[in-house]
């Protein structure tokens, strides 16, 4: 009964045609949108209306909720799970959007928080993904990391990565997978590139991800599926396996997309 009431919910929002305002924000800010097609445009445009109606979004400090705060987020959000069920983010019910960085008060490292440095007295957050909670984004980097994805970094990724992460009621870097066979093949990968990745951060050896991602598997997680999606052709091409697990989960190729569109 639920799912019919939701289903006939849904009907009513995709009644409505999906605005051109909301479509030239998109094209405006978010460059991935362009390598669609036109049915998986048309696909996002859906769960784009969805999870916004759906959604309890709240602005805070003083920032007003505009169309085009919600649009880019969602967007992105949304782009994470266009091959996927689109109940993906059942556990995700209020997006709370702060207009610049926000400080936490003094403590240990708190829940998949996008931190910009160690752990030393108030701490500046770009993000948060609270597990049964809310997602918390600073609109700030939200749009200056839309403007820049070639530096690999998108706050709503990460925070809805975690999220992924969480909805088989852990977070452990491992989100939720279908047989066994895939999950021995995440754990081997996953495991190898985590740990290579820690004795570079160790040993101050270059490495081509963020070195937050060796704080633990979940940051490991939420980073890598930033650069999928944000610098998929390098990933690929210096982390073939990694990438692979990741297509594998989001059924998505976004390397062969960005590379297709560069033919002439």
């Amino acid at each position: 009964m639920w799912h019919w009431f939701r289903d006939n919910r849904r009907k009513k929002i995709l009644a409505t045609p999906f605005p051109d305002e909301w479509e030239r924000h998109i094209l405006s800010n978010i460059q991935y949108y362009q390598y669609l097609n036109n049915e998986e445009k048309k696909r996002l445009q859906d769960l784009i209306q969805i999870f916004i109606a759906e959604k309890y979004w709240l602005g805070c400090n003083g920032l007003k909720l505009t169309d085009e705060i919600r649009v880019i987020i969602a967007a992105h959000a949304c782009l994470m799970i266009l091959a996927l069920p689109n109940d993906y983010y059942r556990n995700v019910e209020t997006i709370y959007v702060y207009p610049t960085t926000i400080f936490s008060p003094e403590s240990s490292a708190g829940f998949f928080e996008v931190r910009t440095t160690p752990v030393s007295g108030p701490m500046p957050i770009l993000g948060e993904a609270h597990h049964r909670g809310p997602v918390i984004l600073v609109w700030d980097a939200v749009r200056n990391e839309t403007r820049h994805p070639e530096h690999g970094h998108n706050v709503v990724y990460h925070e809805f990565a975690h999220k992924l992460d969480m909805l088989d009621g852990s977070a452990d870097g491992t989100p939720p997978l279908t047989t066994p066979r895939e999950y021995q093949r995440w754990s081997e990968v996953c495991s190898k590139e985590y740990l290579e990745l820690c004795d570079a951060v160790k040993h101050g050896k270059p490495a081509f991800f963020d070195s937050y991602a060796a704080t633990n598997e979940t940051e490991f997680f939420a980073v890598v599926t930033e650069y999928f999606f944000s610098k998929p052709v390098n990933m690929k091409r210096y982390h073939p396996k990694l990438y692979q697990v990741l297509q594998d989960f989001y059924r998505q190729d976004p390397a062969q997309k960005v590379f297709t569109s560069r033919l002439p």
